[in-house]
C-alpha cells in the first residue's frame, strides 16, 4: 500500500496490517510538500490517511461474501498537527458478528467507526469518523 500514488506522494506509510486484517497503524510524516498555509498538517492528508482502511480491513475480514463500501465520512480537527501522526485502525469480533447478524438476510447495515489521530506522545489532533455500507453479496436468484 505504501507505493499506491495517494499514500506515496503525501508522506503516509503504513507501518503495520494485522496478517488477519484486525488492524493496521499508518503514520503521516509532516513535510514541506504536506503543509499547509500555516505549516501544519494539510486537513485532507489527515482524512486521507485514514480513508481506506476501515472499508478494507472489515472487507477482508467479513470475506468475498460481502460488499463492503465507504458510505459518508467527517473529521473533526482538534489541534494543530506540528509533527508526525499515527492512525490507528482495530476490527474487533464483536463488530463482526453485529454486521453478519444485520446483513444476514440480505439487508444493508450501516455502521460508524471512529479514528483518532495523534502525535507519538499522545496528543489528540483529530477525529475522523467513516460510515460504512455493508451487505451479502446478492446470490442468481434473489
Amino acid at each position: 500500500m505504501n507505493v499506491w500514488p495517494p499514500f506515496l506522494f503525501s508522506g503516509i506509510r503504513v507501518e503495520h496490517v494485522a496478517p488477519d486484517w484486525r488492524g493496521a497503524r499508518v503514520r503521516l510524516k509532516l513535510a514541506w510538500y504536506n503543509r499547509n498555509y500555516v505549516r501544519t498538517h494539510f486537513g485532507g492528508s489527515l482524512f486521507a490517511m485514514t480513508d481506506p482502511f476501515w472499508m478494507i480491513l472489515v472487507m477482508e475480514c467479513l470475506g468475498r461474501d460481502y460488499v463492503v463500501w465507504d458510505q459518508a465520512g467527517s473529521i473533526e480537527f482538534i489541534a494543530p498537527g506540528r509533527e508526525d501522526v499515527f492512525a490507528e485502525f482495530r476490527v474487533e469480533e464483536s463488530v463482526l458478528d453485529e454486521l453478519r447478524a444485520a446483513t444476514a438476510n440480505g439487508e444493508k447495515a450501516l455502521r460508524w467507526f471512529d479514528t483518532e489521530i495523534r502525535t507519538a506522545g499522545g496528543e489528540l489532533i483529530a477525529r475522523v469518523r467513516k460510515q460504512l455500507y455493508v451487505r451479502r453479496k446478492r446470490t442468481r436468484g434473489d
